[in-house]
């Protein structure tokens, strides 16, 4: 009874409401504007699922992003944005691995259901910042090359999804907020795209949810990062 009521609490009220209004508004939006492509349906409620559990240091939303990154490359790839569909499939997802096994091996306190949040220091910040403008330089030829529908957003959209997974991946409260980025960059490719197809504008709305639920999950490991160390 005791563990049953531990994981009845595991998510607060708050986190709940989060989860809840959000699956809510995807299910209207589908229904609103779309009821045909039920594979965005499952994406966005897997991704924004995932999202809740990021928010807590729970590893399994790690492989959440996984099966999401699949299914948003393929959606993607319907629309001609290559840019989305070889970030996410070639990048997105295998950095998804990585940082579920990083989370993995890095509890916080033996505790599974939390990662130990890290600190990057001068020299990897560094690093992060040459390989961001290679991969953005490299993505932009790319795309270039594959006639990518918004050249300049997709590439933008590239260099905010690497951050984004490299700093999840080192377990740095700050992948949230890129992740916030991207999503930002994310609702202006699809606003575009719903002007040929209004069916998209559910998918706007997907990634308007992701937004709130990343500045949670920010503000979230802000606080966790304060708590453990206080602790330690």
């Amino acid at each position: 009874m005791h563990i049953l009521s531990k994981r009845l609490n595991y998510f607060t009220k708050a986190e709940l409401l989060l989860w809840g209004l959000s699956v809510v508004l995807i299910l209207l939006s589908f229904l609103a504007f779309d009821r045909e492509n039920f594979l965005t349906l499952t994406a966005s409620l897997i991704g924004v699922t995932s999202l809740i559990f990021n928010a807590k240091g729970n590893p399994f939303g790690q492989l959440l992003m996984v099966i999401f990154s699949a299914l948003y490359g393929i959606i993607s790839f319907s629309f001609g944005y290559y840019g989305e569909m070889i970030t996410y499939l070639g990048m997105t997802a295998p950095m998804a691995v990585f940082a579920l096994i990083s989370w993995i091996r890095n509890p916080y306190n033996h505790n599974k259901a939390e990662v130990k949040v890290n600190r990057l220091n001068n020299r990897e910040i560094h690093i992060l910042i040459l390989l961001t403008v290679a991969v953005t330089l490299i993505f932009y030829f790319v795309l270039k090359a594959f006639n990518t529908a918004n050249l300049e957003l997709s590439t933008l959209s590239v260099t905010t999804s690497f951050v984004a997974a490299y700093l999840t991946f080192r377990r740095s409260i700050f992948f949230a907020a890129a992740y916030a980025a991207n999503d930002i960059i994310l609702i202006a490719l699809w606003v575009i795209a719903t002007f040929s197809n209004v069916t998209y504008l559910s998918v706007v709305i997907c990634f308007v949810l992701f937004l709130v639920n990343d500045i949670y999950g920010f503000i979230n490991w802000t606080k966790m990062r304060k708590r453990q160390e206080q602790i330690t």
